[in-house]
């Protein structure tokens, strides 16, 4: 029994060369499934397909359950973790933000191909739950083809861009043109040994007062930004079949043991579970169908 739990809550992680700008993350037990807080380059829409949990996003924080949807923005900062204990499940899809932007343009929901925020961020209604635990399903199912996959992510994810037009857009305050340059300047350095001292020499701010202005407007502290990079750096590697050591020096980590401690901490899996697809949903990355 204790085996069949231990299984339930590896996480399994689907992917297909061919279709490169989704990912499916299925968790079956998600009560050993914590995560620190920490954002994604992807926009995210996940499902709770069982139990309840806990969804902080930015300075909110929603309790959901079974039935309900949660939809995150590129880059802002999230975390969904169990509540005292109890069972929960979930699937999350990650979509890549420029294919998602362009799929807005091109359907008459953007003026202009950048991308723009979503103000929705929990969605509670039967039809749509539905409509993505079958998308959900057909992604996850060997034997669906290719284009029936294509057709379902791209019927289901139109239909919802569509609906979420309705909602108002977001009106963020921008961060100040210093501290974008700073994230900007992490950004391009995360895989190297980024200091303070070198933060503060850019901005003109006092470490105390830079650490604090970063927060406020990005949602984590300049050094967590950074581990986050790192991680979505090595994300990116295993996904393409980097070896995990390799994988950690690219991203700028220490060595591998640093990098798998990050790795989980953010991703709520080891890197080598990410690397690896169930023998069910392995992909084919130069097949045809």
């Amino acid at each position: 029994m204790s085996h069949i739990a231990n299984m339930e809550s590896r996480p399994l992680f689907w992917r297909d060369a061919r279709i490169p700008h989704v990912e499916l993350r299925k968790v079956g037990d998600g009560r050993k499934v914590c995560y620190d807080p920490h954002s994604h380059t992807q926009w995210s829409i996940g499902a709770i397909t069982g139990g309840k949990s806990t969804f902080q996003y930015r300075n909110d924080r929603y309790r959901v359950r079974a039935g309900d949807l949660v939809l995150m923005n590129p880059e802002w900062v999230h975390a969904c973790n169990p509540i005292d204990n109890q069972p929960w499940a979930y699937l999350m899809l990650y979509v890549d933000t420029d294919w998602l932007t362009d799929l807005r343009l091109r359907a008459g929901l953007l003026q202009e191909p950048l991308w723009q925020d979503i103000s929705t961020a929990t969605i509670s209604e039967t039809i749509w739950y539905e409509r993505y635990c079958r998308m959900a399903e057909c992604l996850l199912d060997p034997r669906s083809d290719l284009l029936e996959k294509q057709t379902e992510v791209v019927e289901f994810l139109s239909d919802l861009m569509q609906k979420l037009a309705e909602q108002p857009f977001i009106a963020e305050s921008r961060a100040p043109d210093t501290l974008s340059a700073l994230a900007r300047y992490l950004d391009h350095h995360a895989a190297e040994d980024v200091s303070l001292d070198t933060l503060c020499e850019l901005s003109g701010y006092s470490p105390g007062h830079l650490i604090r202005a970063f927060k406020q407007y990005f949602g984590l502290t300049p050094h967590a930004y950074l581990v986050n990079r790192r991680v979505q750096l090595g994300r990116v590697d295993l996904k393409n079949g980097i070896p995990i050591a390799e994988a950690a020096l690219n991203a700028g980590f220490a060595d591998q043991p640093h990098f798998q401690r990050a790795f989980k901490r953010l991703m709520a899996a080891t890197p080598n579970q990410y690397r690896r697809l169930s023998p069910d949903h392995q992909i084919q990355t130069t097949g045809r169908e």
